[in-house]
This record gives structure tokens, C-alpha cells and sequence, in this order.
């Protein structure tokens, strides 16, 4: 599928998907999807409006009670007819990934059969959610605990993951029996609605599933959150936003769950497998050009072995070719617009002002588009902005530590905590580190750790709740206390 576009995807729908149906937004209004590999419309979309999302949750209400009610095994099937629909145009999938976010195809390729197994995996998961019973204490009656659907929920997703997101969310509600929303990011609305398309022909009753883009995002989340139908909030993106969320979320105590932002520190011990850790760290900063919030963030490499290890990531990275994401050879794309790839260009600009050196890249390529190079800067000094927040770009930034305990202190000097990266050949050191790190997930001598059947999730500001594994699916069931004697 070299010469790939829109007309590629026959059946992609462009407005609304609400309540099984395409329909244009009440007021008519629609807005462009831009290509990060040169700034051009590729197409546009419906604009949904506050009177769409009302409309959403009227379908999500309609179809609500006989969804819940559907035998598990009935929703198990579809889910698993979602996973073989997505395998038969993973494809066609990847490429539309590309079109719009500009991620490089390899790792478009990666997502689409990672959001895929979603599917699969709550299909497996959709006949187990299982209750227990048991004689109370005291003996004088029985506790039964039933899960039950949470009931309608709302999913916001972010545009760095475009379908994994998407299904992460969706698989686990649909195998527990909510009806849901989807609010896709307005810079990756395309692979959404595909999605949507997919569900519907995999056999999910309308109203079940809607699809809402919309540039007004706050009002129309809002509007559905204020809604008293509305049970369960789920949202992937950053801090800041999901902090506003959750203010909103209050005044229907609504039932959250937040995958917000990461900053996850990288650990190289002096006796780490070398190959193994340049591998991982190419992997943990490289995928998806650093757009991830478990990309690599910080780099803290031991003193004895810190020079080796820039110099090889640095090698690493300068072999890679850059290039407009839909391209068969291209390891890099662009980042996804305008802002981001400023975002990054002023935070390594201020850590070179602040006395960290350029190794390799440092600066944006005299080409159209929302590129930046690959880089990696040493000497970054402590204190530097660029430590402090996701960059969310090919930006690796090396410092150097000593000690055990001041590297865990370091890793761990932030208000986020979703996943951290150890390298060390030791077992009880890595055992040990791991313990140590305030976050959700760590990957010992690995540097990828997301997967269908783990809980995904972070401590302090990086979220509430867990997408992934049983826990997942539990995070949109409420547990019901019956007390009965027989």
C-alpha cells in the first residue's frame, strides 16, 4: 500500500458516529485533519456540538439496559470479531495511524495489533467477571457480591495512540456491559471513527458505541459529565487536563479513571548488559519519536559507564531516517503539530542555554512539516525545565550518578509516576530499585512494558485507576453487597 490515501478506506466515516448512525453535526460546523508531514488538510470532520453529545448519551441511555443484560459470551464474541476485523485491516489501519498522527509505519504496525489484542483479551476477560459469596463472620447470614456494569461511560482519548487508546478503553467497557462515548483528540479523529465502523460490523447493537469528534472538547466532556446518566469518566492524557476533569467529574462523583502524564527516569547501573540497555533505550525513547507518556525521559547512567552509553545512543540514533510517516523507509516522523514540536525546540534550547551540550541533533530540519531531529544532550544540569516535564520527542537527555540512593532520589524527584526504567545485571539490585521506584509499572532490563493482560497505571500525578489485565476491566464494574440467609 505504497501510495496510500482516504480513498483507500472506502467505508471511514467523516461525521459523526452516534448511536450507529453518521450524522452531520446540529449546527453543520466540521474541521480540518492536517498532515504533520507537511501542514496540508488531508480531510475534515464533523464538529460535534453540546447538542451532539446530548444526543450521544441518549443513545448510550437507549441501548443501555439490554447491553448490560446481553450473556457475556454474546459480548465476548463480538470483541473477538472486532480483533479479527482489526487483524484483516491492520494494514489498511497502520497506514491511516500515519496518515494523521505521523507516526513512522513500523511502529503504526506496532499499535494496530497492540490495540487489536485489546479486544481479544476482553473478549477473554468478558466471561469472568466473577462474584464471590460467603458466610458472614458472625455467622448469621451470607455476603453476596455481585460486578455489575458501572453504566455509561465517557472515554477521552489522547491523539499519540490513536486505536490502542481507543480500544483500551472501549474493550474493557463493552466486556463489562457499559454503553460508551468516545471523545478522540482532535488532531486524530480518522482512526476513531474507523474503529467505530469496525465495532458496528463486528456485530455491536446500535447505540452501544458513539464516536464524538469536536474541537470544543471542554464543553462537550463537560456537558456529558454533568449529565446524571453518565456513571464512569475515563481519560488518557495529560496532568493539567485531568486535573480539570476530575474537578468536573466532583459534581456528579462521578467514577474516574485517569491515565495522565509520565516522566519516566531511565537507570543504567555501572554493570548492566551494555547491548541490552542502548536496545532498550531505544525502544523506551524511541517509539513513536518519543510521543509516548512511558517514553524514556530522563537518563540516569552511572559515571563509569556514561560516556560508552551516549556515545552508542547517540550512534543509534543518528542512524535513523526521518521522513514523513506513510513512508515504507522512514523510522521517524514528524511530531504531531505545530506546538508540540516548538515545545520541544524551546525545552532543549533551554537546557543548553542552561549549560547541557548538543551531541548529537539539538534543532528542527529546514523541511516542511512538524519535525525534530533526534538528540541526545549530556552535562544537562539538575535543575534543567527539561527534567521537570514530558517532552514528548526524539529528546534524550543523559546525567551521570554515583550512588544507588541518589539515582532512586533523582528518578524519583517528580510529581509523576507512571513507569521507570532499571538496567543492571544484578538481580537483587534491580529487585530492590524496582521496589523503591514510586511508580506504576517498571520495566526491569526492558525497555517496553505496556501489554493487553497487565494493569497500566501510575502513582501520584500520572493517574487513578488501571486500563489492562482483569484490573481493567473491573474499573468499569461496581461491586453490589447482597445479604441473604438461606
Amino acid at each position: 500500500m505504497a501510495d496510500f490515501s482516504l480513498s483507500s478506506v472506502a467505508d471511514l466515516p467523516l461525521d459523526l458516529w452516534v448511536g450507529g448512525v453518521e450524522r452531520a453535526a446540529s449546527d453543520g460546523g466540521r474541521f480540518d485533519v492536517l498532515d504533520p508531514a507537511t501542514g496540508q488538510v488531508i480531510t475534515s470532520v464533523a464538529n460535534g456540538t453540546v447538542e451532539d453529545a446530548m444526543a450521544c448519551v441518549d443513545a448510550a441511555d437507549a441501548a443501555a439496559a439490554s447491553w448490560a443484560a446481553t450473556a457475556p459470551r454474546e459480548r465476548a464474541e463480538i470483541l473477538r470479531k472486532a480483533f479479527e476485523l482489526m487483524t484483516e485491516r491492520s494494514d489498511e489501519i497502520a497506514h491511516l495511524i500515519s496518515l494523521e498522527n505521523g507516526k513512522a509505519l513500523p511502529d503504526a504496525r506496532g499499535e494496530t495489533a497492540y490495540a487489536a489484542e485489546f479486544f481479544r483479551w476482553y473478549a477473554e476477560e468478558a466471561v469472568r467477571a466473577s462474584g464471590t459469596v460467603m458466610t458472614a463472620p458472625s455467622g448469621a447470614n451470607r455476603i453476596l457480591v455481585l460486578q455489575q456494569p458501572v453504566g455509561i461511560a465517557v472515554l477521552v482519548t489522547p491523539w499519540n495512540f490513536p486505536a490502542a487508546m481507543a480500544t483500551r478503553k472501549i474493550g474493557p467497557a463493552l466486556a463489562a456491559g457499559c454503553t460508551v462515548i468516545l471523545k478522540p483528540a482532535s488532531d486524530t479523529p480518522l482512526t476513531a471513527l474507523l474503529m467505530a465502523k469496525i465495532l458496528s460490523d463486528a456485530g455491536v447493537p446500535e447505540g452501544v458505541v458513539s464516536v464524538l469528534p469536536a474541537r470544543r472538547s471542554g464543553a462537550v466532556v463537560s456537558a456529558m459529565v454533568h449529565d446524571p446518566r453518565v456513571r464512569k469518566l475515563s481519560f488518557t492524557g495529560s496532568t493539567e487536563v485531568g486535573r480539570v476533569l476530575l474537578k468536573e467529574a466532583a459534581d456528579q462523583v462521578v467514577n474516574c479513571s485517569m491515565e495522565l502524564g509520565g516522566n519516566a527516569p531511565f537507570l543504567v547501573f555501572e554493570d548492566a548488559d551494555m547491548d541490552a540497555a542502548i536496545d532498550g533505550a531505544m525502544i523506551a525513547k524511541m517509539r513513536n519519536a518519543g510521543e509516548a507518556c512511558t517514553a524514556a525521559n530522563r537518563f540516569y547512567v552511572h559515571a563509569d559507564v556514561a560516556e560508552d552509553f551516549s556515545r552508542r545512543l547517540a550512534e543509534r540514533m543518528k542512524a535513523l531516517t526521518v521522513g514523513p510517516g506513510t513512508h515504507d523507509d522512514t523510522q521517524v516522523g514528524p511530531l504531531v503539530n505545530e506546538e508540540s514540536a516548538a515545545k520541544v525546540d524551546e525545552l532543549v534550547r533551554g537546557a543548553v542555554s542552561a549549560g547541557a551540550r548538543v551531541v548529537l541533533g539539538g534543532d528542527r530540519p529546514d523541511r516542511e512539516g512538524f519535525y525534530y531531529s533526534p538528540t541526545v544532550l549530556i552535562d544537562v544540569p539538575r535543575g534543567a525545565d527539561i527534567l521537570g516535564e514530558e517532552i514528548f520527542g526524539p529528546v534524550a537527555p543523559v546525567l551521570t550518578f554515583t550512588d544507588e540512593d541518589d539515582a532512586i532520589a533523582m528518578a524519583n524527584d517528580t510529581e509523576y509516576g507512571l513507569v521507570s526504567y532499571v538496567y543492571t545485571q544484578d538481580l537483587a539490585r534491580g529487585l530492590r530499585v524496582s521496589e523503591r521506584l514510586d511508580a506504576g509499572m517498571v520495566g526491569l532490563n526492558r525497555g517496553l512494558v505496556s501489554d493487553p493482560a497487565a494493569p497500566f497505571g501510575g502513582t501520584k500525578q500520572s493517574g487513578i485507576g488501571r486500563e489492562g489485565g482483569h484490573e481493567g476491566m473491573l474499573d468499569y464494574m461496581e461491586s453490589k453487597y447482597v445479604a441473604v440467609s438461606w
